[in-house]
């Protein structure tokens, strides 16, 4: 596919293009033709074990003006995600590889209800003191990328996140839709023992979520 020309008076760069699932990536020889910068992003979702992590890196050239983002989040069933995009108008200045800040632990005096649930998989409402800049409680709701189903479920989550990961919609780590929603009403709040009550059985936490993420659709 032919690169249209420059526009006039607006320098052109040449970017590094790749993209994998891997800490270490192969040195990529592609190179594309950038007239809006840059891109070079990286993201990973960690989870208890190793085995099951997943990394994404991509690099190549902005279709439109590039956006720095960066932001994570910690959901429940000590599952975490992070995301960092940079922008750059140099030739090759994404060649580089990016690495993600180390997660905080130190409790910022937030505590938010904390899920988290694949297809197949069961898990408990519980709650999350977050830590460092996640000051947001989130619910995220994941979809499969590219399926003709509106709602072919992949993730359902809550927990605590950077206030840059609330009311997102966009595709990560290249195959799942993501939709965020930050809100006060999955912050913590005890319920005394003595009441004999508990959290939201877990058959109401994804209806729950979808009711939240649906806000922000309406």
């Amino acid at each position: 596919m032919a690169f249209l020309p420059p526009q006039e008076g607006r320098e052109s760069y040449q970017c590094t293009v790749q993209k994998c699932e891997s800490t270490t990536c192969p040195e990529s020889a592609s190179v594309c033709t950038a007239t809006k910068g840059c891109f070079n992003e990286i993201q990973r979702f960690g989870t208890p074990s190793s085995a099951t992590n997943q990394m994404f890196k991509q690099k190549g050239c902005s279709k439109d003006t590039c956006s720095e983002l960066e932001f994570s989040a910690t959901l429940g069933a000590q599952r975490r995600f992070s995301f960092v995009n940079r922008c750059c108008t140099s030739d090759n200045c994404n060649k580089g590889d990016l690495t993600l800040p180390q997660a905080s632990e130190e409790a910022n005096g937030i505590q938010c209800l904390a899920y988290y649930e694949e297809p197949g998989t069961q898990s408990i409402l519980s709650f999350l003191n977050c830590t460092g800049n996640e000051t947001k409680c989130v619910a995220v709701i994941g979809t499969a990328a590219g399926s003709s189903h509106p709602f072919a479920f992949v993730i359902a989550g809550m927990g605590c996140a950077t206030e840059s990961a609330c009311n997102k919609s966009m595709t990560v780590l290249n195959s799942t839709n993501i939709l965020t929603f930050c809100s006060s009403d999955l912050a913590w709040s005890s319920v005394p023992d003595s009441t004999g009550l508990r959290p939201a059985s877990i058959s109401t936490v994804p209806m729950l979520i979808v009711l939240l993420l649906l806000k922000v659709l309406l």
